[in-house]
């Protein structure tokens, strides 16, 4: 099973639910858990350890020859304005680039030859049960959808597809979110009970039926703000699976990167109740 752990805005504790209830469900069980926030991936700031395997990842760029009939029709096929034909060269705008190989494929004279270029680094470790896997975009690239789809690849081609997934994917509801959550079985949105949070809730309720995903609400720092995303929860039928009550002592030991169930009673109940929807769900019985 994929679980997907997302939220509509940052800050909301998407990450802590992801590293927390990984390493809670490792315990028993093997777990991977995958860091699919490559433009500020911080999931591995709550483990320590070696990487067992790095490696670079690419994306493929038109690189034009010059040999070319300036027939324009590279400029003309391109939806993402990627290409320009100015006077007698065409000129290749490599971050506008979504490496859909239209160019390269239809050029009638060849001159467009799709070469790699660096996007960004996959690392992965082994902590116990746990297999955790992030990769990081380099500074400077614009697109995190095609490093996303490259790191999930990698998962399926290197784990059991038996083993339990969590994604803790982008915040916000744009392109790398889509890519972070289209696949996943289940997705839990994490959201806090202020205005801004029920804002964003929202729109990422929005986007997640959109998708057909089943899904569930975490409410994280429960006992500040008002009632309001109760209150949308239950007008609108949907699941609230637990309630992270706001406690000091959790924000200090997330700023030191310690994982906080093992020392908060009340996260590890909230966290075994999580499990027990999980569990649910493998057999067929949530709805």
């Amino acid at each position: 099973m994929k679980i997907a752990i997302a939220s509509g805005k940052g800050g909301t504790g998407k990450t802590t639910i992801a590293t927390n209830l990984a390493s809670y469900l490792a315990e028993k069980n093997p777990v991977i858990l995958v860091d699919l926030d490559v433009e500020e991936p911080n999931s591995g700031l709550f483990f320590s350890g070696k990487a067992l395997h790095t490696e670079e990842k690419f994306k493929m760029i038109p690189s034009w020859s010059g040999s070319c009939s300036l027939c324009s029709l590279c400029q003309d096929v391109c939806n993402f304005n990627a290409m320009l034909q100015l006077g007698q060269q065409i000129i290749v705008f490599p971050d506008l680039c979504h490496s859909c190989y239209a160019c390269s494929e239809l050029c009638p004279d060849s001159a467009l030859p799709m070469k790699p270029q660096k996007m960004g680094e996959l690392r992965q470790f082994q902590f116990g049960n746990l297999s955790f896997v992030e990769s990081r975009l380099e500074i400077g690239q614009e697109h995190a959808v095609p490093l996303i789809n490259q790191t999930k690849q990698y998962i399926d081609e290197n784990f059991s597809s038996k083993l339990l997934q969590i994604y803790d994917s982008p915040p916000g509801t744009s392109c790398p979110v889509i890519e972070a959550v289209k696949d996943a079985d289940f997705v839990i949105l994490v959201t806090e009970p202020t205005p801004f949070g029920l804002h964003d809730l929202k729109l990422a309720v929005e986007l997640i039926r959109k998708l057909g995903k089943q899904f569930g609400i975490v409410l994280n720092r429960f006992g500040i703000g008002d009632d309001a995303v109760l209150t949308y929860c239950q007008e609108n039928n949907i699941p609230l699976l637990v309630r992270i009550p706001n406690d000091r002592h959790i924000a200090e030991m997330y700023s030191r990167g310690e994982l906080i169930y093992k020392n908060i009673p009340a996260v590890k109940r909230e966290l075994e109740m999580i499990s027990q929807v999980l569990n649910q769900l493998t057999a067929g019985e949530w709805v």
